[in-house]
């Protein structure tokens, strides 16, 4: 089993790198221009930017599949929306609304409180704005009930006057008036009730709903409607429908001027890490290119999928960002492996000796990645497909890249190595400083030195830090057993923090945190979260309500709904209930009288027409009833909530169907663990089988999957306690954990099995020698890519930042500490 080796790929492909190492060196100048050109071409797809950029948050953030979307489109079919007769009850949609929110630290319900509110009412009502040369106000675009606009139920209970609210007795949350049962769920906040009567309420809700006949009104209007309550106190918040979109368009155009801050620290660590004190050696220019080689990498795959008509979405704006960081991870790997050549062979044979020496390192590391990310596009939500597609693509163009268009300049800045020619001036200097001349002459026009044992270039001393200093300390048996016991601490506080993971995307969280809309829905959580949303439940099927039987069943299912933990048990309305009241001394057990008398009752209250779908035979063929919902105000009540709402419409002997509007992005709570432990699980399946093609030794390939796991495990843990939900984008950082993890491992396995070394203790210091410095560059270019994005006024880009971080510091630490002790553990894991 010591012995059992599977370098039947690895060789070949070694060969092969060296044979396109040989060729391009000895081709150089096409391959460092043809790329320029190729990105050029492609990169003109980004004329078709803005027609391709698709930021709806329904359709990027919400399952493409969830059930709630066919529930709606059943909705929509049996139960159409009433222009003349408008219902926010009744809404298959969110609608068409603006919003706002007074609050008060005592009583909102106070005389001078509610006469402030009057006047902000009056001027909503009274705001007049343009369209197409005509002058509209909140009457000639409102959501009409028998020709009037909507009102809110709380004027008319007080008549608009705020001196009447001293002489109502308020009851919630339904309170009974000359105009009927009207509830307040929704109206007022933070309530105190003494026998049902309001003793105070610390917020008052006012929404005013639009017609959607003409949405280009409605905009304006809405627009108007922000722009006038921006000057109101501090005391209201405010939202419209639209808000939320709108907020959330403005978020891409934040990050811009982080890029010009990403890209000029990356260069400056890039160029410092390449910089050599010999004027020769020096990889200043390598490094500059490399990090141009990202940039063609982004332009040329971006620009060929937006050719391609592929929709670019909000998510793909940190794209650039983490390529930036893997490509110049790739780039010190190559720059390692040039170094370790022997400066008296050709360029052609250097070349090809780096390439055959970086062949599987950075292979494995850029299939794993595109593997794990195209694997990624199976997810149901649109965001973290286009991210996939977008992140695989460019991680593939930087790969091919890096190996001929860095490569070729490899070659070029070999050649004027070979030449003995300064970095800067190209122009020939002294290997030594002749006699005579200054300290300072030495410095600046010598250059050329190296390794006279070796023949290679002179040790960097970080690189020596790592087999001198760093190698032996790690291999000591008291620091293996610090490192076991830091492990330990390491998994058990992750295993902690992943039973503390919390599911879902907070849709505030979609807006920048200095938007107006942030208080609002903070206003709203504070004080309107006890009551949930009015949950339809629609019969999905032609019944015969005038038989008994059926209604004793329909009554049970009823029944059943009103016993859940998340339902308001005094309040379920029923157009059923309420018309077998109206016809308590009526015959109502045959076909014929149950629809005459229904008829009648329906005349009497034209509202709940809209609860009943006649088809043209003038049979029933659905119809719908409505459940009330109460404390869900965190991710896993309303889960629970829509999963038990749905289990009780499937045991119903009669077909269900369950729907509010909300649903549509509840259905996210419903699929993200499970999609994403499935991502994960085949992700790490194929990492391993690549693992075991690339690295020729089984044993070590499976010291790769658990450091797989080790650090989704760490990252998961980890980033519940740094406040970060299982969401559509901690689910992107998931799937690019896959592939980190596995750079950091599969660099480090790689070279312990390459090792000829035949100790295990001396194997890891070897590998940590040759790649250790290697290994921390990327991780601190691969993080000073994404820094900037922790200075984000966007939850989406901190989020993004937090979790990188937490995987390239896990998949460090991995990499460098405990993955290279646990080799030298395993004495069958080596070089046979």
């Amino acid at each position: 089993m010591a012995k059992f080796r599977t370098d039947c790929i690895e060789k070949p492909i070694r060969m092969c790198f060296r044979i396109i190492g040989h060729f391009i060196g000895t081709h150089p100048w096409w391959f460092f221009i043809v790329p320029v050109i190729i990105s050029t071409a492609l990169g003109s797809g980004f004329y078709f930017l803005e027609d391709r950029t698709s930021n709806d948050i329904e359709e990027e953030f919400t399952p493409l599949e969830g059930p709630a979307k066919m529930e709606r489109m059943f909705i929509q079919e049996y139960f159409p929306e009433n222009e003349s007769m408008f219902s926010s009850l009744r809404l298959n949609t969110d609608g068409t609304y603006a919003c706002f929110i007074a609050t008060s630290t005592t009583n909102i319900l106070t005389v001078p409180h509610l006469e402030d509110i009057l006047v902000l009412d009056s001027k909503v009502r009274n705001m007049t704005v343009e369209f197409e040369d005509e002058l509209l106000q909140y009457v000639d675009i409102c959501a009409t009930v028998n020709g009037s606009c909507s009102s809110n139920a709380i004027l008319n209970i007080i008549d608009y006057n705020a001196s009447n609210v001293d002489l109502i007795n308020l009851t919630f949350p339904t309170h009974i008036s000359t105009s009927g049962r009207v509830s307040l769920r929704s109206t007022l906040g933070s309530v105190k009730i003494n026998n049902s009567i309001v003793q105070s309420a610390k917020a008052i809700q006012f929404f005013y709903y639009l017609t959607e006949f003409n949405q280009s009104r409605s905009v304006i209007w809405l627009t108007e409607f922000i722009k006038l309550l921006s000057e109101e106190s501090t005391n209201v918040s405010y939202s419209t429908s639209m808000s939320r979109q709108w907020e959330f368009d403005k978020v891409p155009k934040s990050i811009v001027p982080l890029f010009s801050i990403t890209y000029t620290i990356t260069m400056s660590f890039t160029i410092v890490s390449c910089l050599r004190l010999d004027n020769v050696r020096n990889k200043v220019w390598v490094a500059t290119i490399g990090v141009f080689s990202t940039g063609l990498a982004v332009l040329s795959s971006f620009g060929m999928l937006l050719l391609m008509g592929v929709p670019f979405v909000m998510t793909v704006s940190t794209c650039p960002f983490l390529i930036l960081g893997i490509g110049i991870d790739d780039m010190f790997i190559m720059i390692s492996c040039w170094q370790k050549t022997n400066v008296h062979d050709s360029v052609v044979d250097r070349l090809a000796d780096t390439y055959q020496d970086a062949a599987i390192s950075i292979s494995i590391t850029t299939i794993t990645d595109v593997l794990a990310l195209y694997l990624g596009y199976s997810s149901p939500f649109r965001s973290v497909q286009t991210f996939c597609l977008y992140a695989g693509t460019a991680i593939l163009f930087c790969y091919i890249y890096n190996i001929i268009f860095l490569g070729a300049f490899l070659a070029l800045n070999g050649q004027r190595e070979t030449s003995n020619r300064h970095w800067f001036t190209c122009v020939k200097i002294p290997v030594d400083c002749p006699p005579g001349k200054s300290r300072s002459y030495a410095i600046c026009c010598v250059g050329g030195a190296y390794d006279h044992d070796t023949g290679t270039e002179e040790e960097q001393p970080i690189s020596g830090f790592f087999g001198k200093y760093y190698g032996p300390f790690l291999t000591q048996k008291w620091t293996k057993a610090s490192v076991v016991v830091l492990y330990a601490g390491y998994l058990a506080v992750s295993f902690y923090g992943c039973f503390e993971l919390k599911e879902g995307i907070d849709l505030r969280n979609l807006a920048s945190d200095d938007s107006y809309i942030s208080k609002y829905y903070q206003d709203k959580n504070t004080h309107f979260s006890y009551y949930g949303p009015n949950v339809m439940v629609a019969v999905n099927k032609s019944l015969a309500y005038w038989e008994e039987d059926q209604r004793k069943t329909l009554s049970s299912c009823i029944t059943d709904f009103k016993k859940l933990a998340y339902a308001d048990k005094n309040f379920f309305l029923s157009w059923l209930d309420s018309f077998q009241v109206f016809a308590n001394d009526l015959d109502i057990n045959s076909e014929n009288t149950f629809k005459i008398n229904l008829l009648h009752f329906l005349e009497k209250r034209p509202m709940t027409w809209q609860d009943i779908h006649f088809d043209a035979d003038n049979k029933i063929r659905s119809s719908r009833f409505f459940l009330q919902t109460l404390n869900i105000s965190t991710t896993k009540q309303q889960k629970d909530m829509l999963i038990s709402l749905r289990k009780t419409a499937e045991k119903c002997p009669i077909k269900l169907v369950v729907y509010h509007p909300s649903f549509i992005y509840l259905d996210q709570y419903t699929v993200i663990v499970d999609n994403t432990i499935q991502t994960i699980v085949v992700a790490t399946v194929l990492m391993l089988a690549i693992s075991l093609l690339l690295i020729p030794n089984p044993l070590c390939s499976l010291w790769v999957a658990f450091s797989i796991g080790s650090v989704i495990v760490g990252v998961v843990g980890f980033m519940a306690l740094w406040d970060v939900s299982l969401d559509s984008i901690s689910m992107i950082n998931l799937i690019i954990c896959i592939g980190f993890s596995v750079n950091f491992s599969a660099h480090v396995s790689y070279a312990f099995v390459s090792s000829t070394k035949a100790d295990s203790n001396e194997k890891a210091v070897d590998a940590l020698t040759h790649l250790g410095f290697p290994i921390v560059q990327g991780a601190v270019s691969t993080l000073l890519g994404v820094v900037a994005l922790s200075f984000s006024e966007s939850y989406i880009f901190r989020t993004f930042f937090k979790l990188i971080f937490l995987v390239i510091t896990f998949g460090l630490v991995h990499g460098v500490a405990f993955l290279p002790v646990f080799l030298t553990f395993v004495g069958m894991c080596r070089n046979g």
